[in-house]
């Protein structure tokens, strides 16, 4: 072939290529309810953020309520009995702690420098879950002397302590006379949880990954990843009290960003903790989730702020023991929500008559250490931890990355192995699931359809508002109006209504992860039903569609899911699949009242199925129910090490405590159940034939009823399947 027809030929290819894509864009526009060219609806365009901002404006009321309560605070008596209050619920909020166990601490290493030592140590702060830590000892203690001691927590640096700055702060506090004791935070430094060592890093990502990874693991269990780093910090306590060189009296802890963060939490709960000065971190969670959001699984408390607590609470139940706050300007942290916390702390303070035990220093930069809040840190240990000297911020030569290495291979899991957050978080699954078996029932008060509906915070819906038309797409055979419908908040539900041209009474709720047009084309999948003589109503449900890929992402965003903004539901005691199944309520109001449906059947794919299955669960209006690629159960999600990252936002905080999956599919008897493909946590189908080991409905009424007559188990749907298997259903 002539290369100029060669040339002609990938031109009219490219040029093809490029015209479908338009023509695909263009269909997909059509599709569009909110935003579709001329017809856009101006007072809905940040519908994409709906999810977000319905999930905050929740939060901002249960802190308007706090914050009512603490300005009503005003006596002695107020705030002692406030302090009692936090301290019960900050235990609930992130325990129970597990029991104290042996330490067993080596010092495996010590390095010896002109004016100090140090010393690596390994510890466990559980069984078999090893710290990697050092103790910086200056020279010329006697062997009487008891020296102050701070302990360091590292913020989001992947070598975690030995990070350039960290090491700066840590040797001036050596060469002011503190002792110093750093320890790795979990993910970070040598206790990567997921680290590859062909790539020498993490699986998984930064620090923040690493946290969240297996911390949302943790919320489904009704646990957190909070839990864990805590006790850490409150064993570290624990090995201090051992030192013959350490003052009991006189321990304090620092740390900035993620830093803050654990000194903020390891000080709230540590009595012992003499002095506390966070940096970069403390702030208020209503300027938090005006400006950057929640941020990963480390810094959030289950159900913390429905329970009533903020960051100003870390500091409150410590007075009037000594408490620096440490900020910066333009920090990421809001400085504003800062100033407001700090205020809010000083009345404490001022009534104990402690005015000079709390303070906050502030400096203009970004999220960053800066010379001068360095050296207000170290002027504040030396007053209230009694150790007087110059608070000089000075030059230090720093230790080798081979000095500063604890591990023989700089990894506990390549050194030790041991315990993970994941595997800890497994047994405490196994454990919980045994606890909660012999509490299921299906009907009567407690009965696992209330828990579902109280741990989801699925919300009955109240009268609904008339759904508004938008236009009409004809098509051969069927029409396609689009409607949109208020949902739970101060957003709308988008939604394709798909009528044939001889309709009956009959109707699919069609749910699909990629939203209302994922197959809404001609020959889809719910053109198919269509056909079938069925109207078809497919939403977009807050964060799916037209109400999906919002501005926030988060520092959390893994597998192309944002891991933050479930935190944030996470934190208002509620979840995305409880907003949604209520929404789903009101949909299936709409099409009996206004549709006129009299039989209404739910069909869902992929991540939407634990969705359908909760609302179907909720809804006896549901006749039938479709699952296509179902996660097969929450537990499979937490205990598998490496699962399925989308499926996060379908699971429900706590719910293991009480329920899974299948035994919601169990309430839907004596229903018609269809699961075409079982997916397991991992994301992985599932092949086994054995019934129990499905993950699959075992409540009494689908075994004494012979659950083949109600359920049908189909391997994998496709498209040679499809028409036999659906017909069969909508029999």
């Amino acid at each position: 072939m002539h290369p100029s027809q060669v040339f002609t030929r990938f031109l009219f290819t490219l040029l093809l290529i490029v015209s479908l894509a338009k023509n695909r864009s263009i269909a997909q526009q059509e599709l569009n309810i909110i935003t579709n060219g001329n017809n856009q609806w101006l007072h809905y365009t940040d519908a994409s953020n709906a999810l977000y901002h319905h999930l905050a404006s929740q939060a901002y009321q249960h802190l308007e309520k706090r914050r009512e309560k603490i300005a009503g605070l005003s006596s002695l008596s107020d705030w002692k009995e406030r302090q009692q209050w936090i301290k019960k619920t900050l235990l609930e909020v992130a325990g129970p702690f597990p029991e104290k166990t042996p330490l067993n601490p080596k010092v495996v290493k010590v390095i010896n420098k002109d004016s100090y030592r140090v010393e690596h140590i390994v510890y466990e702060s559980q069984p078999a879950f090893y710290v990697t830590s050092s103790l910086y000892i200056p020279n010329g203690l006697k062997k009487r002397d008891r020296a102050p001691v701070v302990i360091y927590c590292s913020g989001h640096a992947d070598e975690g302590y030995r990070s350039k700055v960290y090491q700066h702060v840590i040797l001036n506090l050596v060469k002011k006379g503190f002792i110093v004791f750093a320890f790795d935070p979990v993910g970070q430094g040598e206790r990567l949880e997921y680290f590859d060592p062909e790539k020498s890093k993490s699986s998984v990502g930064g620090p923040t990954s690493e946290h969240s990874y297996p911390g949302s693991q943790a919320f489904i269990t009704g646990s957190s990843q909070a839990r864990y780093m805590i006790w850490d910090g409150i064993r570290a306590v624990d090995y201090l009290l051992t030192r013959t060189e350490v003052d009991h009296s006189r321990i304090g802890i620092t740390g900035r960003s993620g830093g803050g963060t654990q000194s903020a939490y390891i000080a709230a709960f540590d009595e012992r903790i003499k002095a506390a000065a966070p940096e970069c971190y403390i702030t208020s969670f209503t300027r938090l989730l005006q400006s950057i959001g929640p941020q990963d699984a480390e810094q959030n408390f289950f159900n913390g702020i429905s329970k009533g607590l903020d960051h100003g609470d870390l500091l409150l139940v410590r007075a009037p023991k000594p408490a620096l706050m440490i900020t910066t300007t333009r920090d990421m942290f809001s400085i504003q929500g800062a100033r407001e916390t700090a205020k809010e702390v000083s009345g404490i303070y001022k009534t104990y008559g402690e005015e000079g035990n709390f303070g906050m220093v502030e400096d203009d930069a970004p999220h960053a250490s800066t010379k001068k809040n360095r050296e207000a840190m170290y002027a504040f240990f030396q007053k209230h931890l009694s150790n007087p000297g110059n608070a000089a911020d000075e030059e230090m030569a720093p230790l080798t990355e081979s000095e500063l290495r604890v591990t023989a291979t700089g990894q506990v899991s390549t050194s030790l192995g041991g315990q993970t957050v994941f595997s800890l978080n497994a047994m405490e699954t196994a454990r919980v699931i045994n606890a909660s078996q012999s509490d299921k029932k299906l009907s009567g008060p407690g009965s696992l359809l209330d828990k579902a509906k109280e741990l989801s915070g699925y919300r009955e819906p109240g009268d609904s508002a008339e759904p508004v038309f938008s236009g009409r797409i004809q098509r051969e055979g069927y029409a396609i109006e689009k409607y949109f419908l208020k949902g739970e908040g101060d957003y709308v539900v988008p939604y394709l209504f798909m009528v044939p041209d001889n309709p009956t009474r009959k109707s699919i709720l069609y749910l699909h992860p990629s939203g209302k047009a994922a197959q809404a084309s001609v020959d889809g999948e719910m053109e198919w039903f269509v056909r079938n003589g069925f109207t078809v109503l497919a939403p977009d449900l807050p964060g799916i569609g037209e109400l999906g890929a919002g501005d926030f992402r988060g520092d959390a965003f893994i597998g192309g899911v944002s891991h933050n903004i479930w935190y944030t539901s996470i934190l208002i005691g509620r979840s995305i699949v409880g907003v949604q199944a209520g929404d789903i309520a009101r949909l299936v109001r709409v099409l009996g009242k206004n549709h006129k449906q009299t039989e209404i059947y739910g069909f869902a794919r992929k991540e939407m199925t634990p969705v359908l299955l909760h609302a179907a669960a909720f809804i006896p209006a549901i006749h039938r129910v479709a699952l296509i690629d179902h996660l097969n159960s929450y537990r499979t999600l937490v205990m598998n090490r490496s699962y399925h990252s989308p499926f996060i936002t379908s699971a429900v905080p706590g719910a293991l405590r009480a329920y899974d999956l299948p035994d919601l599919a169990g309430a839907l008897a004596p229903r018609k159940l269809l699961i075409g493909g079982l997916t397991s946590g991992a994301g992985e189908k599932m092949k086994e034939r054995n019934f129990a080991e499905k993950g699959v409905p075992a409540s009494p009424e689908y075994i004494l009823g012979k659950p083949e007559e109600h359920v049908e188990f189909i391997e994998e749907i496709s498209d040679e399947n499809f028409d036999a298997v659906f017909m069969d259903w909508i029999r």
